[in-house]
């Protein structure tokens, strides 16, 4: 009974992922063969045996879908969770050593839409399919009980849909945005991180590769110094920040509006200062911007081209006597970006040194502008195992989309969900809504067939770019988890001529 089962789960499978123009089942990516041999098999299977194993029940658990940092115990009412992840592989047990590693690996694909036109930028309307793998080795050693160091090296690689091109909230997050990059593996992250204490009354801490203390000074100040990532410090959500776990959409899990500074990649070089209190924090961060939108390469001129980012957190519900956080972001960044008006106005009265047939928001002298926005991240625990998120972002979106992507407003809202919910503690489920939208200029600049770094087609209809998002991430064994997932995008791009756009997705993550 159960060999007949599986093969005709394999048939299936293999009907599915058939090759639409020979019929034949389409090679499988040769960078993944490794790690698992048949990906379309796999999610046949998961989605077959998903309710099965929802029944094969856990140890119940009190485990929360989101960890809300440092709450006040007199605010809870709730069990503490438990956020334990389980890996293939034991860690150190002794404290002043972090060793750990990370594979995530999600393959993507989407049917034909409707596109009566496309542009160089445009996510092709005919049937894609594409695998993104991140790998990450997380390392760091405590010099002592206020002092660590920290260093990630990590590798990046895979394909993207349309190469990364035609969606303002992107459908994974851990694709790499310039498929023409090395394939090498690169520095991550590498910081040195110092606590100052304010009190002598100490709050546990949950050791993890960004810090590494068990516990720390109630009141503090933490400095940080090297090569991170902003969202690793800012705009954080315990349901809709992890690629590895949660959701993958790029707008999903950072609020869009946020142009933090980055290369390509993600990261910058600067400090972070974050001083935390009993309910409440206050962090700021110096950091690099890149020299051309979306470019690897950082500006070391800092007294030039630089960001600054803020952000106030109170540990604090809105439901009374349940956990919840809320931070207000506000950034301002400073570099080399044209201003999508003064693009328009040179291409309508033709005074660009050699005219083009569209508006080109690079073509401009040397000179710095300013961008700057603000966002709101609320986050509630509505029982143990259900937290509801949202996030609002604005920019001013007078400038150029320069190191995130291009959203100048967005409203996000989703709920988390614990498989403890089930007893499957180590399972997660979500779901998710995203409206993005760009400033008037910026829509003038995309229908005159002007190219952002990742939109353009040549054409626009403008309407808001609408997402809706689910996935349920399943605990295999040990280390292994694996998610099915769904996106539904309208007006891809902005653009109501074009979509609405189905794109399912499979993630296998493997924590070491």
């Amino acid at each position: 009974m159960k060999l007949k089962f599986i093969f005709s789960i394999a048939r299936a499978s293999s009907w599915l992922y058939a090759d639409r123009k020979t019929g034949a089942s389409p090679a499988f990516p040769a960078h993944l063969r490794h790690f698992c041999p048949n990906l379309a098999l796999l999610l046949m299977i998961v989605s077959s045996v998903m309710p099965m194993l929802a029944q094969n029940s856990d140890a119940p658990s009190s485990a929360k879908s989101g960890t809300v940092a440092q709450p006040d115990p007199t605010d809870l009412t709730d069990p503490p969770p438990d956020d334990s992840i389980e890996t293939m592989l034991p860690h150190f047990k002794n404290p002043r050593f972090w060793l750990s590693g990370q594979a995530n690996f999600i393959f993507q694909t989407h049917p034909p839409f409707h596109a009566p036109y496309s542009g160089p930028n445009s996510l092709s309307p005919r049937y894609e399919k594409a695998t993104s793998r991140l790998m990450t080795l997380y390392t760091g050693v405590r010099l002592n009980n206020s002092t660590e160091l920290l260093f990630d090296l990590e590798e990046a690689g895979g394909a993207a849909l349309s190469t990364g091109l035609g969606l303002a909230g992107n459908t994974d997050l851990d694709i790499v945005r310039n498929p023409l990059l090395s394939k090498a593996p690169y520095p991550a992250r590498a910081m040195i991180h110092k606590v100052f204490a304010l009190s002598d009354d100490k709050v546990e801490n949950h050791p993890s590769a960004i810090s590494l203390f068990d516990e720390l000074p109630r009141r503090r100040l933490e400095i940080r110094f090297g090569k991170f990532g902003m969202p690793d410090f800012f705009d954080v959500n315990s349901v809709g920040s992890d690629t590895h776990f949660q959701f993958i959409n790029w707008t999903t899990d950072n609020n869009g509006a946020y142009d933090y500074a980055a290369d390509t990649r993600g990261y910058t070089v600067g400090a972070t200062a974050d001083y935390e209190d009993r309910n409440w924090g206050f962090r700021f961060a110096e950091a690099l911007m890149p020299k051309v939108a979306n470019g690897i390469d950082l500006v070391w001129r800092p007294w030039q081209e630089h960001a600054e980012n803020f952000e106030y957190e109170l540990r604090h519900g809105i439901i009374p006597k349940k956990p919840g956080v809320i931070r207000l972001l506000a950034y301002t960044n400073y570099a080399n970006m044209g201003i999508y008006r003064d693009a328009i106005a040179q291409f309508e009265n033709h005074t660009a040194p050699t005219p083009e047939s569209v508006p080109e928001i690079t073509n401009h002298p040397w000179h710095i502008t300013r961008k700057y926005g603000f966002g709101i991240n609320l986050e509630q625990n509505l029982t143990p195992y259900l937290t509801a998120f949202a996030r609002f972002g604005w920019d001013n979106g007078k400038t150029e989309s320069f190191a995130y992507t291009e959203v100048d407003q967005t409203f996000a809202e989703g709920l988390g969900a614990s498989g403890a919910w089930w007893h499957r503690k180590q399972d997660r489920a979500g779901l998710a809504l995203v409206s993005n939208a760009i400033k008037k200029d910026h829509q003038n600049y995309l229908a005159d067939g002007g190219l952002g770094f990742l939109l353009g087609d040549g054409g626009l209809n403008y309407g808001r770019e609408n997402i809706l998002e689910t996935y349920y991430t399943v605990h295999v064994w040990r280390g292994i988890y694996l998610a099915p997932g769904l996106q539904h995008i309208t007006n891809p791009g902005y653009n109501r001529d074009r979509g609405p756009v189905l794109v399912p997705s499979f993630r296998a993550h493997i924590e070491f």
